[in-house]
């Protein structure tokens, strides 16, 4: 299924510590596995906990660890349910690693309604979500993920705290939805145009985004720029000038 089943504690406890830095009501673990996050989350006091789990071996065995999880156990892709909360509610998991990206994605389907995400990643994906223009692992990911959430790297995690090991290390990172949303003409605009820019990452924008404004605008200094050189407030601010 994808999953390595963390095992070292002291990473359990730095990834719990991260959690309660922020208050929250409702709390979502995505890919529980064999439990060792689940232990030590249901023992949160006053947290409306529920997770989600696909593989059927596993939520047998997590019902019969952990009879408290009885009904609030969701036994199904996370790609595919429903809001599991009608209030607000904080995310967390080790992820699986064969969707990961495809989870954030689902996330920002739901940004109104998640104010924080703990997870887990393979160190790429992590690294690529938290990136700043500039870097190499910056681009598409980054570029959506940060319009929306202020993403901090938190720790590296060895492939060691895992069975089995993976072949990747591990990265732990966090969201917190912003304070302030990025001023952009419209969504879909600033979607077209981070996608559009990082399809070819390797021109120019004026030649990678030709298609999107006029020759007018396109004499603009920024167009000389590669995607990766332009930050979250760049790309926010040529929404208003797409054509």
């Amino acid at each position: 299924m994808g999953q390595h089943f963390l095992k070292d504690e002291h990473v359990i406890d730095k990834i719990i510590d991260a959690l309660k830095e922020d208050d929250f009501g409702n709390l979502l673990e995505v890919g529980p596995g064999a439990g060792a996050l689940t232990k030590k989350l249901l023992a949160i006091a006053g947290v409306h906990f529920k997770a989600v789990e696909l593989d059927e071996e596993k939520v047998d065995y997590l019902l019969q660890h952990y009879p408290q999880l009885d009904g609030n156990l969701i036994h199904h892709s996370f790609l595919d349910i429903e809001k599991p909360f009608e209030s607000p509610f904080t995310v967390i998991g080790n992820f699986p690693y064969n969707i990961s990206t495809q989870i954030l994605f689902k996330i920002l389907e739901w940004k109104e309604a998640v104010p924080c995400v703990i997870g887990m990643f393979q160190k790429e994906v992590a690294q690529r979500a938290a990136a700043k223009e500039g870097s190499k692992v910056y681009g598409v990911l980054s570029a959506l993920v940060q319009a929306y959430y202020d993403v901090e790297y938190l720790f590296d995690v060895s492939n060691e705290c895992f069975t089995p090991p993976p072949k990747v290390q591990s990265g732990v990172i966090r969201l917190k939805r912003r304070t302030a949303p990025l001023k952009v003409k419209s969504e879909r605009a600033y979607w077209v145009l981070v996608k559009t820019a990082f399809n070819q990452r390797r021109k120019t924008m004026r030649n990678a985004v030709k298609s999107l404004f006029t020759a007018e605008i396109l004499q603009d200094d920024i167009f000389n720029k590669r995607a990766e050189a332009l930050s979250i407030e760049d790309f926010a601010t040529l929404t208003f000038k797409m054509s």
